[in-house]
């Protein structure tokens, strides 16, 4: 017999393995998938995405989505803190300059008291909205809200942040004029009106109203029924609920071209 047909059966039992191409492929999990990308992403420097790796690996969603409250909270509690030192501590010759309003000086009590009233409606609203919206989330999560990586490039975010500025701009501008029905000034908006941000920092950006613009706002008072946006000022040029501002605007620059003196007959109050 040939050697080469020989076949040693005692001596090599056949393999009871399947072969490579059998074996069943295995797809890691999400979580180690993440672990991947993150240390890959963390090797190439990406700071900013190797710590939110470490923060958001093993955390559920639900747990990244509610501490977005206490972030707000954080935020409108330090963000105005040079504002407010700056009102309650520096000379009024110093700040006069920058008001809208020169001869309004707000106390240390009315700065507490105002904190804790928009805190205490910050949990209590958007708190609560917050906790109810998670499943409204979720199904966005589905559709393209996401929290793993790789994070949204700076192109997204700006494009994400222009969409919701406009639809907060729209949605608030209608709100706020219910809030001035008689109802919805009375029971709700009248705490509001008790309180004006007098810096205008921001009245060299287009389009954006800022204080300046809800400065007027206030000035008219309860009956006030121009000047209702919250960031822009589209809604109230298409509605035509600016009109009096633009007069008033009008016949400021007027004055001032006529006397050469200032606008703080303009601004030395509310008429709430």
């Amino acid at each position: 017999m040939p050697a080469s047909s020989a076949t040693p059966s005692s001596t090599h039992p056949p393999s009871t393995h399947p072969a490579p191409s059998s074996y069943p492929s295995v797809t890691p999990s999400t979580l180690e998938l993440s672990f991947c990308q993150g240390v890959a992403r963390a090797s190439h420097g990406v700071w900013a995405e190797a710590a939110w790796f470490r923060y958001s690996a093993a955390t559920p969603d639900f747990c990244l989505y509610y501490p977005n409250i206490v972030i707000l909270l954080l935020v409108y509690t330090v963000a105005p803190l040079p504002l407010a030192l700056l009102e309650l501590r520096a000379p009024p010759k110093a700040t006069s300059p920058y008001k809208l309003q020169p001869r309004v000086r707000l106390s240390q009590a009315a700065f507490f008291r105002c904190y804790k009233d928009t805190a205490r409606v910050l949990l209590l609203t958007v708190g609560v909205l917050q906790f109810v919206s998670y499943p409204a989330v979720k199904v966005g999560m589905v559709v393209g809200i996401r929290t793993g990586l790789p994070l949204p490039s700076l192109g997204e975010t700006a494009a994400q942040l222009v969409v919701y500025f406009l639809v907060e701009d729209y949605v608030g501008y209608w709100i706020h004029r219910l809030l001035h029905t008689e109802w919805g000034y009375d029971k709700i908006h009248c705490v509001h009106h008790e309180f004006n941000f007098p810096f205008n920092p921001t009245k060299l950006i287009p389009f954006y109203g800022g204080s300046e613009h809800h400065d007027y706002h206030h000035c008219v008072g309860r009956r006030s029924q121009s000047n209702f946006a919250s960031v822009f000022t589209f809604c109230d040029y298409i509605y035509g609920t600016d009109k009096g501002y633009r007069y008033h605007k009008a016949s400021l620059a007027k004055l001032k071209d006529g006397k050469g003196g200032s606008d703080d007959a303009f601004h030395t109050g509310k008429q709430d």
